[in-house]
């Protein structure tokens, strides 16, 4: 079982060694953290939770701290939004492949999946390339798609370290440029690519990318 842990507390030193200490203690292993301060002084703290022992424990622990101001305990964020679909590119290549991937989302969502689809309408070369590799520090990431017209050198680059870092598969459009050299799958039409990379991570779907990998549709 994986919770959600949200936290409202003072911005102070010590204040999360003292709450994962505790979530520690009853045997609950973090696999997802984020911070930050929001308000002045209040700092929001974000983390997912799997195998914890006794819940209502937690609760009454983190009660017990007088600089947390509010907490909840709820569904994680991954079971909430599932898998993220990334889109990142030039402007209407990216609008066609993200209308291709929310249509297809939301036919498998309706089964009872959940694809989140995110876009990031992006250019020159060594923005495209920033992004890429931040793909692999993202939690949720099931696939990414290269939408362009042209990409190539330092963008190649960062898919080849994303390949190497994570099984994050790469569909890319049929474009000028070496990305399409490096991408597991190349796609010419954007509103099929993004169909095909709902697909490719949706268990209610039959298809394989690994079946595919290497070829152009």
């Amino acid at each position: 079982m994986e919770i959600g842990l949200s936290i409202e507390a003072k911005n102070e030193i010590g204040v999360l060694h003292k709450i994962t200490g505790v979530i520690s203690e009853l045997g609950g292993n973090i696999v997802y953290t984020q911070q930050f301060i929001k308000d002045g002084d209040v700092g929001f703290i974000y983390m997912e939770i799997e195998n914890l022992e006794n819940i209502e424990e937690l609760k009454k622990r983190l009660g017990n701290f007088n600089f947390i101001y509010s907490f909840e305990i709820h569904n994680s964020l991954k079971k909430i939004f599932g898998k993220r679909v990334i889109i990142i590119g030039g402007g209407v290549q990216v609008a066609e492949v993200a209308r291709g991937a929310i249509s297809e989302a939301d036919r498998h969502n309706i089964r009872g999946e959940r694809i989140s689809v995110d876009t990031l309408p992006v250019v020159g070369e060594e923005n495209l390339a920033e992004a890429v590799r931040a793909v692999a520090n993202l939690p949720r990431v099931g696939i990414l798609v290269l939408a362009g017209s042209l990409m190539g050198g330092k963008i190649t680059e960062a898919v080849k370290e994303l390949k190497e870092k994570t099984n994050i598969p790469v569909i890319s459009l049929k474009m000028f440029g070496s990305v399409p050299q490096v991408a597991d799958l190349v796609v010419s039409d954007p509103l099929q690519a993004g169909v095909l990379a709902v697909m490719a991570i949706a268990e209610t779907a039959k298809f394989d990318i690994n079946r595919i990998r290497g070829r152009v549709l």
